[in-house]
């Protein structure tokens, strides 16, 4: 046997042994969810206004608060309701919006939505008809460019976005749907005035460039404001735009003391675990909470791979127990924090239209801190000790499947 005919057995034995684990892993953790459903139980962290230069920041922690000031919000506007979502279920909360959506127009407001068609593939197609009278996009699940493996054509939008009247924006990252609203752990940000307006100009920028010829533009007016304590960056792939990965690394580099992060799928790049283990060394209290199970497998196993090398390194993982935690959430020395749509994982990073809110405030870093605090109550710390006595099995799917975390 030739060695070029070798080599293309064993990268086929390779390829076929990760699909297999993969199907496994996800029809093992299929049939536990069936046998063993989860009762979703999680401490709560109540809303705070934090005021922010002219403006009035809220932290959310919990879905049913969210939905009920965004459900007010909407039942409020005016003029102009921007509504943006990755996952919108065709369930009781996700009615209601819908029926506040059409509500809103039907009393002569101007209603733009935008939803991914990817995420919503199991959610019936007749759910998203709307009247004429509310402007629709649907982001396509495969963009024809990508079968020319264009990159600027394959972008998701993995946006949550909600403004309304160019005065009250919300993002995070809070899907739409009851069992968000409960069962979930996550975090949105509400910004109350001017700088509401950072948040319309990425729903305006995007809806102008994937609208339908036939489709109303947005007005894009500019502001006279330059609030410095809060910034948001937006990737967009189509432009080969991706700030929000710059923004993680820059702030982790500024760290002297500690650094909180919460991630639902922590699949972090090269440069990502260096930066982290560079702060450890130099003294900074690295601490990351994941979810002891994810909806996502898969993800669960791609993200252990990193585990030995980050607790090695001095940085501390805990483990979300009884609930899938979700959110998108840093905190950076008690005065840096961000919020946003962005996983650190390359799809992320790299890959999906994401809009993060980079804040630079003392107020909502304290109140993020004190969320972090809440969900470390709800937490296990994973040990050094500990981890290393997990099975073989599980040291050989962690690097059979490693190849993949590219991918993903």
């Amino acid at each position: 046997m030739t060695l070029p005919r070798l080599l293309r057995r064993i990268a086929l034995a390779v390829l076929g042994a990760q699909a297999a684990t993969v199907g496994g892993l996800i029809g093992v953790d299929s049939w536990r969810k069936r046998m063993r459903p989860r009762q979703a139980t999680f401490p709560r962290t109540e809303p705070a206004e934090v005021p922010l230069g002219e403006s009035l920041t809220t932290v959310y922690s919990y879905g049913t608060v969210l939905y009920e000031d965004m459900l007010e919000a909407i039942d409020g506007a005016r003029e102009r309701v921007l509504f943006e979502s990755f996952i919108v279920k065709d369930d009781e909360v996700g009615q209601r919006f819908k029926a506040a959506l059409i509500a809103a127009a039907e009393r002569g407001v101007e209603v733009f939505v935008i939803y991914g068609a990817f995420a919503n593939l199991v959610v019936r197609r007749a759910f998203f008809d709307f009247p004429p009278s509310v402007n629709g996009v649907r982001h396509p699940a495969v963009n024809p460019g990508m079968l020319l493996l264009d990159v600027r054509k394959s972008g998701r939008d993995h946006r949550k976005l909600l403004v309304v009247d160019g005065e009250i924006g919300f993002v995070g990252g809070y899907n739409v749907g009851s069992a968000y609203a409960t069962q979930w752990r996550d975090t949105h940000l509400r910004v109350r005035g001017p700088s509401a307006w950072e948040l319309e100009n990425a729903f305006v920028d995007f809806w102008n460039q994937h609208r339908a010829p036939t489709q109303p533009a947005l007005p894009e007016h500019g502001s006279t404001l330059w609030e410095p304590s809060l910034r948001v960056h937006r990737n967009v792939p189509s432009q080969l735009i991706y700030p929000i990965r710059g923004m993680y690394l820059e702030a982790i580099d500024r760290a002297t003391e500690r650094i909180s992060i919460t991630q639902p799928y922590f699949i972090p790049d090269r440069a990502m675990v260096r930066a982290l283990l560079a702060a450890a060394r130099r003294g900074v209290d690295v601490r990351v909470l994941v979810p002891a199970a994810s909806n996502h497998v898969v993800t669960d196993w791609l993200s252990r791979g990193f585990y030995t090398t980050l607790l090695h390194g001095g940085v501390t993982i805990w483990r979300f127990e009884n609930a899938m935690i979700h959110a998108k959430t840093m905190t950076i020395d008690g005065r840096w924090s961000t919020i946003g749509t962005a996983n650190i994982d390359r799809l992320s990073l790299t890959g999906n239209y994401e809009v993060n809110v980079e804040l630079f405030d003392r107020g909502v870093a304290e109140h993020l801190e004190r969320v972090f605090a809440t969900d470390l109550s709800n937490a296990t710390p994973l040990t050094p000790a500990e981890w290393a006595r997990r099975g073989v099995l599980a040291k050989f799917t962690e690097r059979l499947l490693s190849p993949l975390r590219p991918l993903l």
